[in-house]
């Protein structure tokens, strides 16, 4: 056990503050799955809180200081501010406020963990490892940001050894996690608030690398990560030539996509995944390398990959209604919009209408001249204003940025700035028609105007 990390090797009464987020959930979730005695309150009934108190935890709506009960500890999430009741009691009563990077740390350090990092694919990228280990038979554990569709939850504690853990740049956490092995999907710029610039980020990702006690694999197709591949000892992956493990033969349709990889040794993986996009290609690379890095033979890899189905909000079916398709997804960068715009692309319908909510002011004064070329492929485009995701607003900052950065790089374009949501619910119901594909794209939430527009059109 490492200085100052917390040892969860002994039965803990925790309670955790925000418990109902998809972060603080997986935690929760885990510590109990774990031995330890776990309680929760958040702001709001969810189906994250009730799906806890399945598995028997005690969870609060509402925050007060009697929620603290018998906890020796308390963890909460980065939203939970100092003021917060139960938060106040506990440092009153000389009881440790750790934070979910604390917490999470602990977890890291009672398994091998392998770490997947990234600006993008984090999500998918752990969830197709975590499949495929279960597929292998190792019985993985394993935190991820999202459920993965086959096994129903984001987070499971078994009897393996393996934890698979997805591992967060954006408040420096990734770097803290104790690793035996790590993938690092891409590198691009993001959350540069946090690191004070891109040399910042770019530092704390090689110093992820360095850190790691085992093989790395990092995607190559970007120019970063191939810098972190040349002046490191990790792997590199990708379409690129000179990758030490190769996507070729790529085939992209609707249903999804096929490729083969190519191991360093020339051993070839024909993989095939039921999810579209060159990027899950990408994504699903990393997964078999560091699979067969671990020890992972070929044929659970590919049957693994092969019954992939994807990950809640990432390129989700979310129904049709009038002949229109209904899909969602997190994309919330421009590199994230466009991947996913392009995946849309291979269907044939009629218009691909995408609807995009950008996320944070901070992000969106920092990029949104990036996602002037982010929509090319779509067919109509609707922006609404930006989801604040805590921040205060800024002067000047809002979805019309976009929406000018669109118009600038193709002028002509069919784009449409509704900040409202209940008028972007009518909009989209008046518009849309048999044949046509509504893309809903956004970190924030946006992810109910589907079922939204859908009861409007069957009703």
């Amino acid at each position: 056990m490492a200085e100052g990390v917390l040892d969860l090797s002994v039965p803990r009464r925790v309670h955790v503050v925000g418990v109902g987020g998809a972060g603080m959930s997986a935690i929760a979730e885990v510590l109990a799955a774990m031995g330890h005695d776990v309680t929760g309150s958040d702001l709001k009934p969810s189906a994250g809180l009730e799906r806890l108190e399945a598995l028997g935890v005690a969870v609060t709506v509402g925050h007060a200081a009697a929620n603290l009960g018998q906890a020796e500890l308390l963890t909460r999430s980065t939203a939970v501010p100092d003021r917060n009741p139960e938060c106040r009691a506990a440092a009153e009563a000389g009881i440790p406020v750790l934070s979910r990077a604390d917490v999470l740390t602990a977890i890291c350090a009672q398994r091998s963990t392998v770490a997947v990092a990234g600006t993008h694919g984090k999500t998918t990228t752990a969830s197709m490892l975590a499949l495929v280990l279960r597929q292998a038979g190792v019985r993985p554990s394993f935190i991820i940001g999202g459920d993965v569709n086959e096994i129903g939850t984001g987070a499971a504690w078994d009897s393996g050894d393996l934890l698979v853990v997805e591992a967060d740049e954006s408040d420096g956490t990734f770097v803290r996690l104790p690793r035996s092995a790590a993938v690092v999907t891409n590198v691009e710029p993001d959350h540069l608030d946090h690191h004070g610039g891109y040399r910042e980020l770019l530092a704390a990702f090689r110093r992820f690398v360095e850190e790691t006690g085992g093989p790395v694999i990092v995607g190559v197709d970007d120019p970063d990560g191939a810098h972190l591949v040349a002046s490191t000892d990790a792997v590199g992956i990708g379409t690129a030539e000179g990758a030490d493990w190769r996507i070729t033969d790529v085939g992209e349709a609707w249903e999804g996509v096929r490729f083969t990889l190519t191991a360093p040794d020339g051993d070839r993986l024909p993989l095939s995944l039921p999810v579209p996009g060159l990027h899950n290609a990408r994504n699903a690379a990393c997964a078999a390398a560091i699979s067969r890095l671990l020890g992972m033979p070929s044929d659970p890899i590919v049957e693994g990959l092969g019954n992939f189905g994807g990950v809640a909000r990432r390129f989700e079916h979310r129904g049709s209604s009038g002949g229109v398709e209904f899909v969602d997804d997190y994309a919330h960068l421009p590199t994230e919009v466009r991947a996913t715009i392009a995946a849309a692309s291979s269907g044939s319908w009629r218009r691909l209408v995408a609807v995009f909510q950008p996320h944070r002011y901070s992000r969106t004064e920092a990029l949104w001249s990036d996602f002037g070329t982010a929509f090319e492929g779509a067919d109509r485009i609707y922006v609404t204003d930006v989801y604040p995701a805590g921040e205060a607003p800024r002067p000047g900052v809002s979805g019309q940025l976009i929406v000018d950065a669109v118009e600038r790089a193709f002028p002509g374009t069919d784009i449409h700035y509704i900040q409202r949501r209940e008028e972007l619910v009518v909009a989209l119901a008046d518009d849309l028609v048999a044949g046509d594909l509504c893309l809903t794209m956004g970190a924030g939430d946006l992810t109910s105007v589907p079922d939204e527009v859908r009861g409007r059109l069957d009703g």
